[in-house]
């Protein structure tokens, strides 16, 4: 039976569908999942992240290649605390920015943005996707440590988060200033660049007091220092000093900003 464009007209038009889109907080689920396994899936960056910082424990305290004043802290205590902020920096900064430059390079941060997820649930995303790798991270060098005979005190482990919680905040917002202002390329070369000299300048896996001259004072003002110190005062000591808490504020607020009005996603 053939239809005339009046009875066409005359029929009842569908309802549009009332099915939405997935709530905010599964949609941030669902991306920092994403963002967390693309970095554990990555051999490169499971070599950064995970394997490298539980060397550098095995070497640091199964040998006595390098002399370290540990205070009166034993070896294995004193250099968990350096090596767990260095697992922070290495998925914080380096991981982070070489995959959010790469990810901007290839065009996928100007198409998630126009998701529903948005531009700041991406980044919000990618937040929680670091802090996914640093449990992990975390996770796997506690273990190797209690093995190797690492016995923190328990008071000073509520501490110990808050303080990698600082560093990651202030080491994100870094990672997302140089990915979004210079090419991958160069992203890729001055992310580990920074991050050496980040380990070598600030009191990372030792503390301020034991470098030269100026250098315990410059330790002091960098993220890396602040950090390493905050860490260390939480499970050695079981506080965190407050001028490395005002230091990591500081930094993330000013790194923020800067990504804040330099990033590009394009």
């Amino acid at each position: 039976m053939s239809t005339t464009p009046q009875d066409a007209a005359a029929r009842p038009v569908p309802a549009p569908s009332t099915a939405g889109a997935a709530s905010v907080g599964r949609r941030l689920v669902a991306q920092s999942t994403f963002e967390a396994r693309a970095i554990l899936r990555n051999g490169e960056q499971l070599m950064v992240t995970i394997l490298l910082p539980v060397m550098a424990l095995i070497g640091l305290t199964q040998t006595s290649i390098v002399e370290i004043d540990t205070g009166d802290a034993s070896r294995i205590d004193f250099m968990t605390s350096g090596v767990i902020a260095l697992a922070v920096m290495s998925a914080a900064f380096t991981s982070q920015s070489i995959a959010t430059a790469f990810d901007r390079r290839n065009g996928v941060l100007r198409l998630m943005a126009t998701t529903p997820l948005g531009r700041g649930g991406l980044l919000t995303s990618k937040i929680v996707g670091v802090l996914a790798v640093e449990a992990v991270q975390i996770a796997v060098i506690s273990v190797v440590a209690v093995v190797l005979g690492w016995r923190p005190d328990p008071a000073g482990i509520p501490l110990a988060l808050v303080a990698v919680l600082l560093g990651t905040a202030a080491f994100t917002s870094l990672a997302l200033l140089l990915a979004g202002t210079l090419r991958a390329e160069g992203v890729l070369a001055v992310a580990n660049i920074v991050l050496v000299l980040l380990v070598v300048l600030g009191a990372v896996l030792t503390s301020a007091d034991q470098l030269p001259g100026a250098l315990r004072h410059v330790a002091l003002l960098l993220p890396s220092g602040a950090l390493g110190e905050a860490v260390r005062g939480a499970f050695l000591d079981g506080s965190i000093p407050a001028f490395s808490i005002v230091v990591l504020f500081g930094w993330t607020a000013a790194l923020g900003w800067g990504a804040g009005k330099l990033f590009r996603w394009s």
